[in-house]
């Protein structure tokens, strides 16, 4: 308990407090480059007067960009399979709007169910507002013969998203996911996969066994890859559960993406 109060409260304000000396250097380097841009600008016409300031603070140093870590791989692993299967319907749980399901729109329409609202809706993008840990709601939707639940499973229940606290809502949750996926249709769910824990209420991390033992009784695992620790990608792992357990044995906080077949009634 006191490991967990040092990483959610301590260490979160020393981080805090360590970002704000840097904005301040950084903010004093930005009054530096615009006393020198300014001397420097020769616009005899005014054709280019100053607007507002603008400050970016937090560019200076940065990359072009990662090809790493868990949504960059999970987004477009997953919504590769789906450019490559072309089912004829595809739905959504509670997935980045802003990367997968932006992945699979550009391609395609994707039918989206998230518990919180979603503005700005898009015209390739059918969404429904809906606690997914609510059976009598669910058992209204249909079934999909494609179905994607990505980083979202570990949330359900914590309340973290204004979903109620339910500490088994996980559990209610996979009932569900195969109460939309149609017989022999696929889904595609990817949660942290690790030493089992609850870190409240940020998420859950799954142990393999533990997450396949429940789904087992609606689905068959077809297809295993992960996201390591170090933020790559390991595909087309034999979906044996003793060889899974032994390569997440290995990680602290990695991303299981496994792919899933529904079973017959």
């Amino acid at each position: 308990m006191k490991s967990g109060l040092w990483r959610g409260a301590v260490r979160p304000w020393l981080v805090e407090t360590k970002r704000l000396l840097s904005r301040l250097r950084r903010t004093i380097w930005f009054r530096r480059q615009l006393a020198t841009f300014s001397s420097n600008l020769v616009d005899p016409d005014d054709l280019w007067p100053f607007g507002k300031l603008y400050p970016c603070l937090d560019d200076l140093d940065d990359d072009a960009g990662a090809i790493s870590g868990h949504y960059f791989h999970q987004d477009l692993h997953v919504a590769q399979k789906i450019f490559e299967s072309a089912p004829s319907r595809h739905l959504d749980i509670g997935s980045r709007i802003d990367g997968f399901v932006a992945h699979v729109a550009s391609f395609r329409n994707i039918d989206v169910i998230d518990i919180r609202p979603m503005r700005s809706p898009n015209n390739r993008v059918n969404f429904l507002q809906a606690d997914f840990m609510d059976h009598s709601a669910v058992q209204s939707l249909g079934r999909w013969p494609s179905v994607s639940c990505l980083h979202a499973l570990e949330h359900f229940g914590l309340g973290r998203y204004g979903d109620p606290l339910i500490p088994n809502g996980w559990l209610k949750g996979i009932h569900s996911l195969a109460m939309v996926t149609e017989e022999g249709g696929v889904l595609h769910l990817s949660v942290p996969v690790g030493k089992q824990r609850i870190e409240f209420n940020a998420h859950r991390v799954f142990g393999p066994r533990t997450l396949l033992a429940e789904l087992s009784p609606w689905f068959t695992l077809t297809n295993f890859a992960m996201v390591d620790d170090g933020g790559d990608l390991l595909v087309d792992i034999e979906p044996d559960l003793q060889l899974i357990e032994s390569k997440v044995a290995l990680l602290e906080y990695g991303c299981g993406l496994f792919t899933l077949v529904r079973k017959s009634s």
